[in-house]
């Protein structure tokens, strides 16, 4: 019975995952293999692994995945990992979870996906503990591909695609901004600055050159579509005693510009990788990596799309950007001659028009400014060495690493100056000429070449351990290590390196496979904290029990593997310190203050920081939870994982601690130390569904994963009221103003609360909520409005799917967020003074549309009021995005079989970020101030030979 029980359970879940999808090994492994998995210092075979790990086999999802970076849309495989971090911990790149590519610390978009065979996800403290300090907020090891087979393969990759804009922010034209422009001066109590007929020239378009009306976003000035084309070739081979891995790539993408020296704007990398491993002897073997890594980005003068969000549509007044030369009267020698002289004629038939006021803009900065080239090059060397010390004691090994990492940038750049000129216009016969023009500024090319931006930084690396592995009696395992680790990352401009050393150690023992016990530990160091408490030990504990392995469910249909377990963990880290010697007292003697005597100050020695010798690490304190299991021949697999942890001890220097008396103003002084504070509380779970099934020539593969994380603030030095107070509330809290509609008139201004925010209240302007009871609408009255993930999505969902027929495979990945808000604060919408009129302006408040305005007056002045966090502005960030489509034809042995060249043929056919589903979705995928986001379509084939 109670067989037949877990095999009636089993089979419900296997007709129930396909709606519910993926697990944390996203490409099945159906041959019955146990395959080894990359964790901390040490592979583990993937049955024996206990805690939350989660592993991808990327060599095979490149097959049926192309991709142009190596972490892309990552959540879509792994739970736990929502993009940004692990379980909402911080995600700042300084902060955050560690990368390590091939053992070593390294940026993952420095890395190709065709350069990778597996990346590793530890998510838990269980999981990272061995690495110290600076992995204490998960870490992703990314391996990278090695030979293994005898003789020589080669295959050859290449791509080719297109970048298309998903969307452009839309900004009114030059009549309709003026007309608003006047209206917004009206509503501020003044008087118009733009005339009626001024208003018409630039809308009839009569004579664009006087009167402009720019659309930066205009295929004049916009290519529809750019190019991304990349070229790999890998070889591996060998044979005895020695195999080998490269790669050589090429990729080279093009821009959206088609203005003057921005036509030319493009970013190409060039890359050689080359993995060696070597059988030295019976008991020595050695590797040794190097790779390295050539940018090039050569690019315009000029910000294109900050001045295309920026610059008004009527800019400059009175003479557009470019001018015909024969607009001007042939009878006007002094500006003809001026404009002989000029060093920049575009095209033959254009001069620079500006004004005094602006002798510079982005279009005469990409055709006259010069150009630059960013250039950066990285070499990254890595080798070690494994003895097998069996003959010492049987089970025992050494193993040691070594690295270097250089990597150096500059710019090179042409820097010119220019001169505009300002047209005086004048009509004959109902013909606009210029019949004078004033030159601002000069005409200067120096011919030398410029170099600034220079940045070099060295990444030095060691590890040496020992490693214990043995099986008595053919049921007691037994598995020890103690590793020391050190690296060291130097920067420019930087004068502490960036440095993490430990000390680890780790015993685990598994009784049959089937009751386990895991004990890891490290002794970390910290240079940011004051000599005598610069060291910490960091515990963790874990109990596995695999309960397929019991004679109550070893023989039960279906059950391949199921195991349980628990950690309990305390981590201590020092990378949410900002700065070294915080501990220690500062003084600085060039404050001034109060003199002796009237009007006179006096310079003064004051203390700015008291000392604190016992500032200590800041704590990862987690308990976690993970179900791992595997059903039918793995045709099901679920990774499951619940998490407690609580970040303590976060540094804080404020003064409701400390007597008021310890800090003043005036002169500013303060002998108040940083101590140990603030905490902070997450909490959560993951889970990872997979199934696969084959059916004659039709396989299919269906995974879904799905994180969930709150956090709190659970403790905090504040001194707010009760509603006010951050103890309680998300981390990622938006604080804020609750709105309560628009003021239709004075009536209801008079008739509402105070409102002093910095500017006077007017009709159309956001009204707001008194929530002390005071009257008075201030900072007091800002109240917690939602969160803002800033870690990610509280929730986030990842889908992937592929379904393959005979040769032909059909890849879908899906992403999803939800949980959090957003603020729209960018400058499309908080608009006032000058600034360039978007089409949400449309909407505005006005006395005939009092009733169903949604955005405030326009003001030129009064935009302290409404232009402040508050939930007018806010708006939910839940979308749902289409990630990826391919489909891909690979050729079938049959067909190369008498072929004695080509072993493999494949091509495929890709699109990426295809489609976002939200309520806000045109917000979305709008960039402002910045380049568009993008479609990309690629078409790509593969050789094996």
């Amino acid at each position: 019975m109670k067989h037949n029980k877990a095999r009636f359970i089993l089979y419900a879940m296997l007709l129930a995952s396909p709606f519910m999808m993926s697990a944390q090994t996203a490409e099945n492994d159906t041959t019955g293999n146990d395959p080894l998995v990359n964790v901390a210092y040490r592979q583990v075979a993937q049955s024996d692994i206990i805690g939350s790990v989660a592993v991808l086999d990327y060599e095979k999802l490149t097959d049926k995945n192309y991709n142009t970076y190596s972490l892309d849309n990552m959540q879509a495989y792994v739970s736990g990992f929502n993009g940004n971090s692990f379980w909402g911990m911080d995600a700042d790149n300084d902060q955050g979870y560690l990368v390590l590519i091939d053992g070593v610390p390294r940026a993952a978009n420095n890395i190709l996906p065709t350069e990778i065979a597996q990346v590793t996800f530890l998510k838990s403290a269980q999981a990272v503990v061995l690495y110290g300090s600076r992995a204490a907020k998960g870490a992703i090891l990314i391996t990278t591909k090695r030979g293994t087979n005898d003789g020589l393969s080669v295959s050859v990759r290449a791509n080719t695609g297109v970048h298309v804009a998903k969307a452009f922010p839309e900004y009114v034209g030059a009549a309709e901004y003026m007309t608003l422009y006047n209206e917004a001066l009206a509503n501020d109590g003044n008087g118009p600055l733009y005339s009626a007929e001024e208003i018409y020239y630039h809308g009839a378009g009569l004579n664009p050159y006087r009167y402009p009306d720019i659309n930066y976003y205009s295929s004049e000035y916009i290519n529809k579509a750019y190019n991304r084309t990349d070229v790999t070739a890998e070889i591996s081979g060998g044979g005895g005693r020695a195999h080998f891995y490269s790669n050589v790539s090429y990729y080279n993408q093009g821009d959206f510009l088609k203005v003057g020296e921005a036509a030319n704007n493009n970013t190409s990398r060039f890359n050689v990788r080359g993995n060696v491993d070597v059988q030295i002897n019976d008991f020595i073997k050695a590797y040794i990596n190097a790779n390295t890594t050539f940018y090039d980005s050569k690019s315009a003068k000029g910000n294109y799309w900050e001045a295309a969000a920026t610059m008004r549509p009527n800019f400059p007044q009175h003479a557009n950007v470019l001018i015909p030369i024969d607009m001007i009267d042939p009878n006007a020698v002094t500006a003809l001659n001026l404009i002989k002289a000029s060093g920049n004629i575009i095209d033959g038939k254009y001069f620079l028009g500006g004004t005094k006021q602006n002798m510079t803009n982005v279009f005469a900065d990409m055709y006259a400014a010069g150009r630059s080239k960013w250039t950066s090059r990285q070499f990254q060397f890595d080798a070690g060495v494994e003895i097998d010390l069996g003959n010492v004691l049987k089970g025992l090994t050494f193993k040691t690493t070594y690295a270097v990492d250089f990597a150096t940038s500059y710019t090179t750049s042409y820097d010119n100056e220019y001169a505009v000129y300002t047209p005086t216009w004048s009509k004959y016969n109902g013909v606009e000429y210029i019949t004078d023009l004033t030159k601002e500024g000069l005409d200067k090319k120096s011919g030398n070449q410029n170099i600034s931006g220079s940045t070099s930084n060295m990444t030095m690396l060691w590890s040496g351990q020992f490693n214990y592995d043995r099986t008595f009696a053919g049921k007691h395992n037994v598995n020890a290590m103690i590793v020391a680790g050190a690296f060291r990352q130097t920067y420019s401009g930087q004068y502490h390196r960036v440095a993490n050393a430990n000390i680890g150690v780790m015993a685990a023992y598994n009784y049959d496979h089937r009751y386990y016990v895991d004990f890891s530990g490290a002794f970390v160091h910290s240079a940011k904290l004051a000599p005598g408490h610069r060291q910490a030990f960091s515990p963790s504990l874990t109990f596995g029990w695999k309960l397929s392995n019991e004679t109550f469910l070893k023989d039960a249909d279906g059950v391949d593997d199921l195991t349980v377990s628990v950690s309990g963990s305390v981590l201590n880290q020092d990378i949410d310190i900002s700065s070294h010697y915080l501990y220690a007292p500062t003084w600085e003697t060039d404050r001034w203050g109060y003199g002796w005597a009237d009007g006179e100050d006096s310079q003064y020695t004051v203390s700015t920081r008291g000392s604190n010798d016992i500032l200590d690490f800041i704590k990862r304190k987690e308990i976690s939870a993970n179900v791992k299991g595997s059903f039918y021949d793995r045709a099901l697999t679920v990774d499951a994982t619940y998490f407690v942890n609580s970040m303590e001890g976060y540094l804080i220097d404020n003064t409701t601690t400390w007597p008021s008396h310890l800090a003043t103003g005036y002169p500013e002084q303060s002998f108040i130390p940083w101590l140990n504070y603030n905490n902070n509380w997450r909490t959560g779970f993951d889970i990872a569904i997979n199934t696969y099934r084959k059916f004659g020539d039709w396989e299919f593969n269906l995974g879904m994963n799905w994180t969930y994380y709150d956090t709190m603030a659970s403790k905090r030095d504040e001194v707010y009221k009760d509603y006010r107070k951050r103890a309680g509330k998300p981390l990622d809290g938006i604080w804020g103003y609750q709105s309560a509609g628009l003021f239709k008139d004075q009536a209801d201004i008079d008739a509402w609360h105070e409102q002093n925010l910095g500017s006077t209240v007017r009709p159309g302007d956001i009204k707001y909520i008194d929530q002390n009871g005071d009257g008075v609408i201030n900072t007091d009255d800002q109240v917690y409005l939602g969160k803002g993930g800033w870690y990610g999505s509280p929730i986030t969902f990842g889908l992937n799917f592929s379904v393959k027929y005979k040769s032909f495979t059909l890849f879908a990945l899906a992403t999803a967020g939800m949980g959090a808000y957003g603020v729209k604060n960018s400058s499309y919408y908080w608009i006032d003074d000058q600034d360039k009129y978007s089409a949400i302006v449309r909407d505005r408040w006005t006395e005939a549309t009092a009733a169903t305005a949604t955005y405030p007056r326009l003001t030129v002045t009064g935009g302290a009021n409404n232009f402040v966090t508050s939930d007018f502005w806010m708006y939910s960030t839940d979308r749902i995005d289409l990630a990826k489509v391919q489909l891909t034809y690979d050729m079938p042995q049959s067909v190369l079989r008498n072929n004695k060249v080509i072993k493999g043929f494949s091509a495929y056919l890709s699109g990426s970020n295809l489609l976002t589903i939200s309520p806000e979705w045109k917000h979305m995928i709008t960039n402002v101030g910045s380049a568009p986001q993008t479609r990309f379509y690629n078409l790509g084939v593969k050789l094996v030979f």
